[in-house]
């Protein structure tokens, strides 16, 4: 009876244990992050992702996987949800792509944003925002493959078509045909090394002529550029210092401050002396009326002016009756 007592309390004791071990497990693993729910809806195959599956943000680990399912909004698309750090910098422009684990083929969630908006991704209202899901690289290359190798099989049939029976008939045809022509290019060519000599002589003559051309041309060349040489001193003696420009310059300067001067002190002295002039003539007109007038008051003088009214000597002139 002690021994079973024994073994109930040893079974007792280590199963607490498990259950102290496994508390503590999940105490030290939670994960106690404010964490944002998204939803990411892809046509494409999945493979490889399952739940618990990373979440990383360009390579920082954001998240986790933490359902996967079908779309109930597209039929056929594979709908998968993920808990991603609230504090990840999710835009409306961030989109999401599958990434694979070296060789172990566990796949993962891989954000980037793309930086075309700046807007930060709408609030938690109960139903998670979206973000797009892209072909991954491995994808793109799967269908880059299959176009290759459609493109492979075209160009084999194109090939083989070439290499028809037929074909290869007129293609050898065409090769003799080549051959034949290559043959009479070779005679040509030897015909041509025979002819090449007078050829050559005659070329001699005609460059001949072509440089006595050229050099009567410079001779007349050196005339030109002499005479444009004797131009361009003329030239330059009429623009350098002291030259004829600048001496006619100088001269036309003079001339106008000549007028200048002519006009405000010359021609206003002339006009007081002409005013001077004419002043003197109406004094010698007015002597000449007064002597005509009275021609002895060249010997006697003027006569004296008669006493008005109210002046001593003044006697008033009677009327005649």
């Amino acid at each position: 009876m002690e021994n079973k007592s024994h073994a109930l309390a040893a079974g007792t004791f280590v199963l607490a244990l498990l259950a102290l071990l496994v508390g503590l497990a999940v105490w030290l693993t939670r994960d106690t992050r404010q964490q944002r729910t998204y939803e990411l809806s892809s046509g494409e195959s999945v493979t490889g992702l399952q739940r618990q599956a990373p979440v990383r943000f360009k390579g920082v680990n954001v998240g986790k996987v933490t359902a996967i399912g079908f779309d109930p909004q597209a039929a056929g698309n594979v709908l998968i949800r993920i808990a991603v750090d609230d504090a990840a910098p999710i835009t409306e422009s961030t989109f999401a792509t599958l990434g694979y684990q070296g060789l172990t083929g566990l796949a993962f969630v891989q954000l980037d944003d793309d930086g075309n908006s700046k807007t930060g991704a709408p609030a938690d209202d109960g139903t998670p925002a979206r973000i797009a899901l892209r072909p991954s690289r491995l994808s793109s290359l799967s269908d880059q493959g299959v176009s290759l190798l459609s493109k492979l099989e075209e160009s084999s049939s194109h090939l083989n078509a070439l290499l028809a029976p037929a074909n290869q008939t007129v293609l050898m045809s065409t090769l003799g045909e080549l051959g034949q022509a290559a043959r009479a290019i070779g005679q040509l060519s030897t015909q041509a090394r025979r002819l090449l000599p007078g050829l050559a002589r005659q070329t001699d003559a005609t460059l001949q002529t072509l440089q006595d051309a050229s050099a009567h041309a410079g001779q007349g060349a050196d005339e030109v550029g002499q005479a444009a040489q004797a131009l361009r001193s003329v030239m330059q003696r009429l623009n350098e210092k002291g030259g004829t420009l600048e001496q006619l310059v100088r001269s036309a300067d003079a001339l106008a401050a000549t007028g200048r001067n002519l006009n405000a002190v010359t021609l206003p002295r002339v006009n007081r002396a002409i005013d001077d002039v004419a002043a003197a003539a109406r004094q010698t007109n007015r002597t000449a009326e007064v002597i005509n007038e009275n021609p002895q008051s060249l010997i006697f003088g003027n006569a004296p002016i008669a006493p008005g009214p109210g002046e001593a000597g003044f006697q008033e002139e009677l009327a005649k009756p």
